[in-house]
């Protein structure tokens, strides 16, 4: 009965739309009422959830992000793509999917992608005569990319999810392969799509402009290195790199390209804030609920449950799979790392996986899962850039969906996607 007094709660709040992080702060504190325990347990539990050390780098990562954005690095790092892989079949959405995977070296943030990237290509798109839905499904689709490749807070999230036994390092390390594959999967896409469409290739620019402006962009990049690098040679933890990142963005956009202002300094902070507070209620209140799950021995049961179901590792993961995509078209991506870690990672381990693997996993489904709706929050973000009904996106979006779903597949059923890289450090 206790739990459906949880899960019955948090379902009715959330269809009748209260906010994910109330949703699961009031299913938590109606079963611990029910449970007979005391009310304060669930304040506790919230506050130990975000009282985390490692949680101090999702905030600074953010910021660093947004600095990024609104200092102009997002312009050349598109410039950049372009003069790379402008002149495939495709053109335009081959450079939206090349900047997806350099901005997301810089914020970490689909929705932060697909707002500075997609402001950025899809007028350019529809300029050049690209489909509008086109335009925003590559925009919506490629910004996923930024939670594969470091510095990535959702993988942050689920090493403090997994009770902080995970390696950062080995979290950052373990997505650059997966991401740069399903950036692969996605170009594959967007070519097929622009030669059944027929859209133009831009003009190779030539060897000569193409270092100019990597140059250009080099201020940029090195932060992606700075990050990787020191974290994962020991240099300095993943909470100190976020603020080395973002000194490193107030120097770059005041000193080095002089496009930050105060203005836009003050509004980078204020979005930052807003940001930060949004994601750490979350955190906070899916602490609660995740510690709940625990004391009920939910783990538990499942493992019981899918061991008796199969024990077949093959099987349960493609239903693990499948479980999280239908939780991501309806749930944040936050509170479902806190809440389905606990869940699904003593599983895995039960059958063999690696628990950095089933993070690399993890984050890819669950970003597949901010690209559909209804609740897909970079859906929404592509759709506002583009200024185009949802309907009208999701009804050419497929190729692009299939896209990440096979690259999910080889991340599920080929370890060494994920854990190769890793293993050269070690």
């Amino acid at each position: 009965m206790e739990l459906w007094v949880l899960f019955g709660s948090f379902v009715f709040l959330l269809l009748i739309g209260t906010p994910v992080a109330f949703c699961l702060g009031i299913s938590s504190f109606a079963t611990i009422l029910y449970l007979g325990l005391p009310p304060v347990v669930v304040f506790q539990r919230l506050n130990s959830g975000v009282s985390v050390f490692a949680l101090m780098a999702i905030p600074f990562f953010i910021y660093a992000g947004d600095l990024m954005v609104r200092g102009d690095i997002a312009r050349r790092l598109v410039a950049l793509a372009g003069a790379m892989v402008g002149h495939l079949r495709g053109g335009l959405g081959q450079v939206n999917i090349m900047a997806s995977v350099m901005f997301g070296g810089v914020s970490g943030s689909a929705a932060a992608d697909a707002s500075a990237v997609g402001g950025l290509m899809v007028p350019q798109m529809k300029a050049r005569g690209y489909g509008v839905d086109y335009a925003v499904n590559i925009t919506v689709v490629g910004s996923i990319i930024a939670l594969m490749i470091p510095p990535s807070h959702n993988m942050i999230i689920y090493s403090i999810s997994a009770g902080g036994k995970i390696s950062i390092a080995d979290l950052f390390t373990a997505g650059i392969i997966p991401g740069l594959v399903l950036a692969l999967s996605l170009m594959v896409a967007a070519y097929i799509v622009a030669r059944r469409r027929g859209y133009p290739t831009e003009r190779f620019p030539g060897f000569g402009a193409l270092g100019s402006i990597f140059l250009n962009a080099v201020p940029g990049l090195i932060l992606v290195a700075l990050i990787f690098g020191g974290v994962r040679s020991g240099i300095f933890t993943a909470s100190e790199s976020s603020n080395i990142a973002v000194v490193y963005a107030l120097l770059v956009t005041i000193l080095v390209y002089r496009t930050l202002d105060w203005r836009e300094f003050v509004e980078a902070t204020k979005a930052a804030v807003r940001t930060t507070s949004m994601v750490l209620m979350v955190i906070g209140c899916a602490a609660s609920f995740g510690w709940l799950l625990a004391y009920l021995r939910v783990p538990a049961m499942m493992v019981a449950a899918l061991q008796q179901l199969s024990d077949n590792p093959i099987l349960i993961l493609l239903l693990i799979n499948v479980v999280l995509l239908i939780l991501g078209t309806f749930m944040d991506m936050s509170p479902l790392i806190v809440i389905t870690t606990p869940i699904f990672l003593p599983v895995v381990q039960a059958f063999g996986v690696d628990p950095v693997h089933f993070g690399v996993i993890l984050i890819l489904n669950l970003g597949i899962g901010l690209c559909t709706p209804p609740v897909g929050a970079v859906l929404f973000v592509g759709c506002a850039v583009g200024r185009i009904p949802i309907q009208q996106a999701v009804r050419s979006i497929w190729p692009f969906y299939f896209a990440a779903f096979v690259t999910l597949m080889l991340v599920t059923y080929v370890p060494a996607l994920s854990l190769w890289l890793p293993s050269l450090f070690h």
